[in-house]
């Protein structure tokens, strides 16, 4: 069994789940509503403010699935609550980011500019020129939105220049040296 599957999840005050017949787990908070299919060889269960997770098997398949679904659904819990962020900077000289209505305009050295439409449940803020914040209910959509504009301008070793995560290293190297 998985051991992460063992821990049960408990469930705030303020948010509100809900299991249907077709096991689909419908959680709703302050922030907004989110939902997950669950497998038919997992069992969710609701009881005392705390929803459990267990595989009604001991195959292979059940065993993968049971940590997996406990992951999401308390992902799914903890984005209705507080939300997820991420933090991007954007290095090099000229580029920049702004907000224009629900598009992201980026200048990042190509010829010409970059917009980007924020995809429905997804919210992106630019504090100033040289950061971007990506937020959002869904911990996935947030990832993969961050790194779709981050694949625009990946960082270059050299200087260091493009779209990175806040707090990422970027591993640098070390130029020609002339003779």
């Amino acid at each position: 069994m998985s051991r992460i599957g063992k821990k049960a999840i408990e469930i705030p005050s303020n948010v509100t789940v809900e299991i249907s017949n077709e096991n689909v787990v419908t959680v709703k908070g302050p922030k907004g509503e989110d939902s997950q299919k669950v497998d038919k060889l997992i069992e969710v269960k609701l009881e005392n403010n705390e929803l459990t997770v267990n595989p009604l098997n001991s195959s292979k398949q059940a065993n993968a699935f049971h940590g997996l679904y406990r992951s999401l659904i308390a992902n799914m819990v903890e984005g209705v609550t507080e939300g997820y962020s991420k933090k991007l900077q954007i290095v090099g000289t000229g580029y920049r980011a702004q907000k224009q209505g629900k598009n992201l305009v980026m200048n990042l050295g190509f010829s010409h500019q970059v917009t980007m439409a924020d995809p429905e449940g997804i919210e992106v803020e630019t504090p100033d020129n040289n950061t971007i914040i990506v937020k959002g209910i869904n911990k996935q959509l947030v990832g993969e939105h961050a790194a779709k504009i981050r694949a625009w301008k990946k960082p270059e070793p050299y200087k260091g220049k493009g779209i990175k995560y806040e707090g990422e290293r970027i591993l640098r190297k070390e130029g020609k040296t002339g003779k």
